[in-house]
This record gives structure tokens, sequence and C-alpha cells, in this order.
């Protein structure tokens, strides 16, 4: 390496470290990365983008079943799951010769091995030829998380997956057993229900998708369970008996055990952040239940150290690591970003339906003693939605009664993952009821059902 000096290291290449990696040097400084794995990080290449290409193929291969609806005909529908698992790796491939790419264009120098914190501005990295020290006065720790393993439920990669197993699965289940309803769990019943698997999911809290607001999580169980899945809540596997062809699990309910076999089991149980030998410890930095504890701006306290994304705790999304990535840059930079609110970072889970939402549920808004207007719109009042065939959804949004300010924003339904967005710029900018009422929304699109939504929150809705 011609020099082991840069103003800025980046420990990860994740959707957050790579990206503070690339604003740092777009601001003019001389930065490193160090990945241990593969660029892109667990997003790029075992999460967000390979699932969304599977759950794309189950959408598609959905559609082709509904052929008939559409005044179509498709004969001797199938798939196959190889060459699924294959468009999937290809989608994440590309992505990551990209990131590598958009590295080398911004002069970041990119390296590949294991780091440590060596001491205050220090990082030592084990590579491939040995070790080596690289030296900064700014340093990033955005190495992210991995599945959290529970006691009696670990993986073995045959009968019992993590995300990673379910992403190249080595057979297709014939009846799964998905232990977790967020949205990794959840997509991933989906998906399998979708081709064909017998999915049950098991919830230890008191609704599935337990972050989302409750009428939303209610909605996507009916339609989840008229699609064929199983759904328990206030749940829990209380341990899993492994054959050679099949897992019996004890699942505990209303105070009884009961044993029920599945050929396959998916933990989807939680997180944990990747905190182990990074030498935190011998700096002072603390580090409550795995996560990194930061400050708003993301500083660990310890000076020139800084923790972003999903090691530094929730909400644990990819755009969210991102967006603090370009903060951290800005401020090492000399500049003054404002903080990331994480109130104002969207959520979005691909099932099928698709759920979405920002800010404050119902529920989180009266508890924090707002006065709330709550608007409804179903997808069955608007003409996109019945066109398209998606009549089944919801859009909810939640308002302060005194000053008409948005609070919240929840959807269930065909494409909200891409909706969302208009309610998140909405909050950004400190939107009141009256801006969106007096916004024009386009005709025929799902759109108008943000507008009508609020109109509702007022009495005011058209449509239904």
């Amino acid at each position: 390496m011609a020099s082991d000096s840069f103003d800025m290291i980046v420990i990860g290449a994740g959707p957050g470290g790579y990206v503070a990696a690339i604003r740092g040097a777009q601001l003019g400084l001389k930065v490193a990365i160090v990945e241990r794995e593969h660029m892109g990080g667990i997003c790029l290449n075992w999460g967000c983008i390979p699932t969304k290409a599977m759950l794309r193929s189950a959408e598609v291969f959905h559609l082709m079943h509904r052929a008939k609806e559409f005044g179509l005909s498709a004969d001797g529908i199938g798939y196959d799951l190889e060459a699924v698992v294959k468009r999937s790796r290809g989608v994440a491939k590309q992505l990551n010769s990209g990131v590598g790419h958009l590295l080398k264009k911004n002069k970041v120098t990119s390296v590949m091995g294991e780091a440590r914190l060596a001491g205050k501005g220090e990082v030592a990295v084990r590579t491939a030829d040995g070790e080596t020290t690289l030296r900064a006065p700014a340093i990033v720790l955005a190495t992210g998380a991995r599945a959290r393993e529970l006691p009696g439920l670990e993986e073995d990669g045959a009968r019992v997956w993590t995300y990673k197993h379910a992403l190249v699965p080595p057979h297709m289940p014939k009846k799964l057993l998905v232990i977790g309803s967020g949205a990794i769990g959840i997509e991933f019943a989906s998906f399998y229900n979708t081709l064909g698997a017998e999915v049950t999911v098991v919830e230890v809290m008191d609704r599935i998708l337990p972050v989302e607001d409750a009428e939303i999580s209610a909605f996507a169980k009916k339609q989840f369970e008229k699609q064929g899945m199983k759904v328990l809540e206030k749940a829990m596997v209380a341990g899993l008996d492994r054959g050679r062809d099949a897992v019996t699990a004890k699942i505990e309910k209303d105070g009884k055990t009961e044993s029920h076999t599945f050929d396959t089991v998916i933990s989807a149980v939680g997180i944990v952040g990747n905190v182990e030998d990074l030498g935190l410890e011998d700096l002072g930095v603390r580090v409550e239940k795995t996560h990194v504890v930061t400050d708003e701006f993301c500083r660990t306290g310890v000076e020139g150290l800084y923790a972003i994304g999903d090691v530094a705790g929730a909400p644990w999304l990819a755009h969210k690591a991102s967006h603090e990535g370009v903060m951290v840059a800005e401020l090492i930079a000399g500049g003054h970003p404002h903080a990331v609110a994480p109130e104002s970072i969207a959520g979005c889970t691909y099932c099928q339906p698709q759920v979405a939402s920002v800010g404050l549920t119902e529920a989180q808004a009266k508890e924090r003693g707002y006065d709330v207007k709550v608007g409804r719109f179903p997808f069955i009042g608007n003409g996109k939605a019945i066109a398209l065939g998606e009549p089944e959804g919801l859009v909810k949004t939640v308002f302060d009664a005194k000053t008409g300010a948005l609070l919240g924003a929840h959807m269930v339904g065909a494409e909200v993952t891409e909706l969302i967005q208009g309610y998140v710029v909405g909050r950004q900018l400190e939107t009141t009821e009256e801006d969106l009422m007096q916004t024009v929304f386009p005709h025929p699109t799902l759109s108008e059902m943000m507008h009508e939504s609020v109109l509702d929150a007022w009495g005011r809705a058209i449509h239904f």
C-alpha cells in the first residue's frame, strides 16, 4: 500500500460503509475502506437485493396463475427453483461489482481483510498478504449485524435455515415453519408460500409484523391466511427435535405445548450487531445488547470514532445506514449536517401484499399524548387498484388534530413500498393536512388513495 495514512477509514462496505466512503471522497477526504467478505455487505449480497429478486419471481408466478382473470391463458405453469435462485444471485453479483466500481471511480482505497481498532486513530488489518496498519483521525464503524440464534434453534443448513440458506435453498420446502414475523420472516414465508409450500409462522408477540400499526398487521394477517398460511401469534418454539428428513417443533401457545413436524425451519428471530474482535473494549466504547451506543450524530463518545447502520442499533434498515454514512462523512469533512431522525425513516416489507410505513402508529401517537385524527382509504375504492386486479389493501394516515401535522402513515397492498415515499417527503417538509389536501394527485394512480386517506381524516373523502 503506497501510504497507510488517511483522513477517514471506514470498516465495513455495506450500504452504510461504502456510501460513507464515497461521500467522504466527494468532499475531498482521503478515504480507505476495509471489507472482510464482500462489497455491498449483507444487504446487497444476502439481504435486501437478492430477496427482492426472488420475491419478484414469486409475484410473476402468482400472476401467471391469475392469467384467466385478465383474459389471458397460461398453460403448464411451473417454476425451476434453481433458475430462480440463479437469477437472484446474478442480480446480487451485478450490484456487488458495481459497488467496487463506484469506490474505484471515487478514488477510495479498498482493502479486503479483517479490521481491528489497534488504538486511537489506528486500524490493524489482517489481509491475505499479512497484517498492515492504517491510520486516520476519523474512523467509521459500519460492521453491520448477523442473524440472532436462540439456544436450541441454531441453524444447521440442512433442515434449519437462516436467511442465507433460504436464499440458496438446498431443497424446496414442502412443510415450512418460519420462526419470527418481522420483515425477514414474513418475506420468506410469503415467497415459499407462493411457490406452494405449506407455511406456518410463529410469532412470540401478540401480532405479526409487530413494529407496524396494529390495523395494518391485522389486515396483512387476514391476507396471508387467505393465501393458506397458518399464523400463530403469542406463541413460541420451545425446541426442535431434528431428524434426517424432518424437524419436530415444540410450539407453546395458550399454556399448551404441541409437537408439529416440518421438513424445513427458517429462524428469523432478529439480529445481533457485529461488535466482536474489533478492539472496542480497549478504547472504552460502550456496547449495549450487541450494539454500539452513539449520539444522534453517530458519535461513540471516543474522539474520532463513529458507528453507523445496524451495528449502531435500530431501525435496522439499509437506507438508514446510508443516510447516516452521508451525515458522518459530512461531519468529518467539517460540515454541519442535520441529525438523522429515526421516525422519518420508512420501513418496507416486500411480502404479498406489501407493507410500508413511516412515523408514529396510531397507538404510539396516542401514547405520546396527541389528540389524533385518523384517515383511511381502501384499495377497493381506487380505480387503478381495481384495473390492476389488486383491490385488497388499505392506506392509513395519522395526524395531530391541533396542528394538522402528519404524524404517521401506514399502508398494506400492491406497490405500497413505492408509494410510501410521498409521505416520507411530506414529513421531511413538515407538511400539514392542508398542504396534502391541496396537492393534485394524478389520475388514475394508486397514489390517489394517499390523498383520499388524508381527506378522510377530516371527513372529506370523495370516493368512499
